[in-house]
């Protein structure tokens, strides 16, 4: 995608696209500044071990007390507010049967925040703010990019070709999404009632949470927009090219969005047996989500660099023939 299209709106951008764009901002703006905050406040636990002397331990918990309400209501606004996109969409397809990536990121935020919010006005247990609150920073932060790539793109001409190849592709993409879904949220039940029955029932809700963010398939839905943004881009700064040079960026676009959607699923396939096994924290996981995020996009830009480069070496090889 190009950099106006993250910075700054392009200009054919409709009005409705525009007042989205703005509310993606600022709760995005929002999202980020919190969770530097909550991560900072949450820092004093990170402290805490039990071989400290009577007097440092009492001090620090007197901190982490503090702390814990200072951070619970830095994350109330970002789960009412910055998450309320999820909270829409989980809703809706909940109501129409269907299951969608808006529902696991849901529970994922409910079973983090909930026992969170429960141990800070009891005194006692662990808290998961900076986890919350990392979660939906990085998960808009992925969405946003996913919405630059969508309204990065052109119409017309040899960009037609690029259109109906993100028709099919995403008609694929949205199937794989649905069964890894489905299949991570029912490995995340089946994980935490193991732990709380079986293991040790307090990281029971860690492994959940870890779990559940796990199978926000965020990598998946940037799959097929950042390749095909890709291609467009490649069009454009091609300016006229044949049939036969089509149907190649059309294959080419093909195997960097493969390589996008299956690979996002290996990622994840690797990353949850570790949850599962309480080796991964929930703010690992959310990291990792937006690690694959970001290694979505960077394929696909790497895709770009390579058509302009390919475009390139011909143009300079001519050059120097005639000279």
């Amino acid at each position: 995608m190009r950099a106006m299209s993250i910075f700054s709106p392009p200009l054919e951008m409709s009005d409705a696209d525009r007042l989205r764009r703005r509310h993606m901002l600022a709760r995005l703006g929002l999202a980020w500044l919190a969770m530097m905050q909550v991560m900072m406040f949450a820092f004093p636990g990170y402290l805490r071990h039990e071989g400290m002397a009577p007097d440092n331990l009492q001090l620090l918990d007197q901190a982490i007390f503090l702390m814990n309400w200072i951070s619970l209501l830095l994350t109330v606004p970002v789960v009412l507010y910055c998450a309320q996109p999820v909270w829409a969409g989980a809703l809706s397809r909940l109501a129409q049967k269907e299951v969608t990536m808006d529902v696991p990121v849901a529970l994922g935020i409910i079973v983090a925040f909930i026992p969170s919010a429960y141990a800070t006005w009891a005194g006692k247990g662990e808290v998961y703010f900076d986890s919350v609150v990392m979660f939906v920073a990085f998960l808009l932060t992925a969405r946003y990019l996913e919405f630059c790539a969508r309204q990065a793109v052109e119409t017309g001409g040899a960009h037609s070709a690029i259109e109906s190849f993100r028709a099919s592709a995403s008609e694929r993409a949205n199937r794989v999404a649905f069964w890894f879904v489905t299949i991570q949220v029912a490995l995340a039940v089946v994980s935490g009632a193991v732990w709380w029955f079986y293991i040790d029932p307090s990281h029971a809700v860690p492994v959940l949470v870890a779990m559940f963010v796990m199978s926000c398939p965020c990598a998946m839905a940037m799959a097929v927009p950042s390749s095909v943004s890709a291609a467009h881009a490649s069009l454009a700064a091609r300016g006229p090219v044949s049939d036969s040079e089509v149907a190649e960026l059309v294959r080419v676009t093909g195997r960097v969005t493969r390589q996008n959607l299956y690979g996002s699923v290996v990622w994840h396939l690797l990353m949850t047996p570790l949850a599962a096994i309480g080796l991964v924290a929930p703010w690992v996981a959310a990291l990792s989500m937006l690690l694959s995020s970001l290694a979505v996009a960077g394929n696909a830009w790497r895709m770009y660099r390579r058509q302009l480069r390919a475009v390139s070496q011909p143009e300079w090889s001519g050059a120097v023939a005639q000279g």
